[in-house]
């Protein structure tokens, strides 16, 4: 790294930070003395470099919030997985039954899947919306079953999360009823459920779909080749 680059990047995280902090943080910031007249005037006359340090700082602090957390994340409820359950490759994904852009997302999963047999998707069920819930709880005690990926297929082919919905995906995923019902309400279930939320909150996701891929944090709809691109490169150890 240069010597100006040395000195332009801590004073721009300086920048940017007063920025984010508005008026007043802008003031604090240049009573501190922080401020270099060169680098400045540099900045000033190159205002198309903000976006991409303000990417960058958010980028770095995405990768912190993620840290602590990583090895948790990528770890599955037992048998709520799709793809390789052993894969070396690994892509989380924060969903809701009730979600139409996972749903939209359902095919693009599957194609990753095809295109990999090394790639292994954890699904962290996110109930977030009005109903939702009690799909989730049926998909993770259909995951107790080992009938995850079948189960999580047809909730989303139903195009709708209502009672009939829930029990005519529960059949056609062949699950035991009985036992299923048994485990709805069950500790595991229950901590599965708050654990995601934390994650979710600890991450900073604001919505379904969110997703985890190696060091990258990515929220919404993006599409395969996005999330295949995201992909690229990142293998840990299988769990």
């Amino acid at each position: 790294m240069s010597t100006f680059a040395r000195r332009v990047l801590p004073w721009a995280a300086g920048a940017v930070l007063a920025l984010a902090a508005g008026f007043g943080g802008t003031m604090l910031w240049f009573a501190g003395g922080f401020a270099d007249r060169h680098i400045r005037s540099y900045l000033l006359d190159h205002p198309e470099l903000l976006p991409a340090m303000v990417e960058n700082l958010q980028h770095r602090e995405a990768q912190s919030r993620l840290q602590s957390i990583r090895d948790d994340v990528a770890t599955p409820f037992p048998g709520a997985v799709l793809g390789n359950p052993n894969g070396s490759r690994v892509l989380v994904e924060f969903t809701d039954y009730a979600c139409g852009y996972c749903k939209a997302s359902v095919a693009d999963v599957a194609r990753l899947v095809a295109a990999d047999p090394e790639l292994k998707v954890v699904i962290r069920e996110w109930a977030i919306f009005p109903g939702s819930e009690e799909a989730a709880r049926w998909a993770l005690a259909a995951a107790r079953q080992g009938r995850f990926a079948a189960f999580h297929d047809a909730m989303f082919a139903a195009g709708r999360v209502d009672d009939a919905s829930i029990a005519a995906a529960a059949r056609a995923a062949g699950l035991d009823l009985d036992a299923a019902r048994l485990a709805l309400r069950s500790p595991e279930i229950e901590q599965e459920l708050e654990r995601t939320r934390a994650f979710a909150a600890q991450l900073g996701f604001t919505g379904t779909p969110s997703w985890v891929a190696g060091d990258q944090l990515i929220q919404g709809a993006v599409g395969e080749r996005a999330l295949a691109a995201a992909l690229a490169g990142t293998r840990t150890a299988a769990r």
